[in-house]
């Protein structure tokens, strides 16, 4: 049972009174349980919900050596043989997106403190039909920005511009109270350096609501080999600016942790919630020796 249903104990209060835990990690339908969670509980929400590509997002690890006979060719034309190490998937279609994504956000709202922020990543795809749905469920006036996150990897399209960005909206619960501290975000170089004074060079700029960063690299250290895993320096941007350390922070789709990752480095308490299998392995390997609960 989760805190709030009917009868049942507290035991995740119980823990926290009892044990310093950073990373709470829910295994189980993320509906319900939020309707589990306190209402007002969380200083910030960020959630990277399926993008209802209407494919099966699947993600292989492989490991490669240098070998004359191998299977694949690198640079240099130099060979390399390929040892599947493992592979994560989830399906990735809905029949009526809205309808699946309206009551999650709905407690996403509910469970959000009165100062706190709401931040949604999707992809064109479903992006401008949510808009309106937060708009209806939060108004308009407490939308704050569109945040469109750019990216220049893989595959160009023949029969039209290739697609390089996600959308992140984000929302606050009243616009007259919110988290923002600009003062916190890292800083960016300048695209013409030329026309700033060295001392602004030196400092860098603000980012806009134009975030140019590469995906998570395929082969870096990063990689967790989960797929759509999204990279830390957005996320870690998002916490420090629209978070404080000890604020208590919420992904309900969380996928291979990284949000959960940009918050503990942070010194904020994290609560994820996933069901599939594959992604609490994932993090379950990720959050070794860090503070950290599994809960079924």
């Amino acid at each position: 049972m989760y805190p709030g249903e009917a009868g049942a104990v507290c035991v995740l209060c119980e823990l926290h009174h009892y044990l310093p835990l950073v990373i709470t990690v829910h295994q189980g339908d993320n509906l319900r349980v939020l309707a589990g969670l306190k209402a007002g509980a969380f200083d910030l929400i960020y959630i990277d919900p399926p993008f209802n590509t209407g494919h099966t997002q699947r993600r292989t690890r492989i490991k490669t050596q240098r070998s004359t006979d191998g299977d694949r060719t690198g640079f240099g034309g130099a060979r390399y043989s390929t040892t599947k190490l493992g592979s994560e998937q989830y399906a990735d279609s809905f029949d009526d997106y809205l309808a699946f994504l309206e009551p999650r956000l709905a407690e996403a709202k509910r469970v959000l403190r009165a100062t706190g922020s709401l931040f949604v990543h999707l992809d064109a795809r479903e992006v401008h039909y949510v808009k309106v749905l937060l708009d209806g469920m939060f108004g308009r006036a407490s939308f704050m920005n569109e945040i469109i996150w750019a990216y220049d990897y893989g595959g160009r399209s023949k029969m039209r511009w290739a697609q390089k960005h996600d959308t992140i909206l984000w929302y606050v619960k009243d616009p007259a109270r919110y988290t923002f501290r600009q003062s916190e975000s890292d800083r960016l170089p300048y695209m013409a350096p030329g026309l700033v004074t060295p001392e602004k060079r030196a400092r860098g700029k603000l980012p806009t609501d134009t975030w140019w960063n590469t995906i998570v690299s395929p082969t870096g250290k990063e990689k967790t080999g989960y797929p759509t895993q999204k990279p830390l320096a957005i996320l870690e941007r998002i916490v420090k600016v629209h978070s404080k350390p000890g604020d208590q922070l919420l992904d309900f789709f969380a996928g291979s942790g990284s949000f959960g990752d940009a918050a503990d480095r942070h010194e904020r308490d994290v609560t994820l919630v996933d069901k599939n299998a594959a992604a609490i392995k994932v993090m379950k390997k990720r959050f070794a020796g860090r503070d950290a609960r599994f809960i079924k």
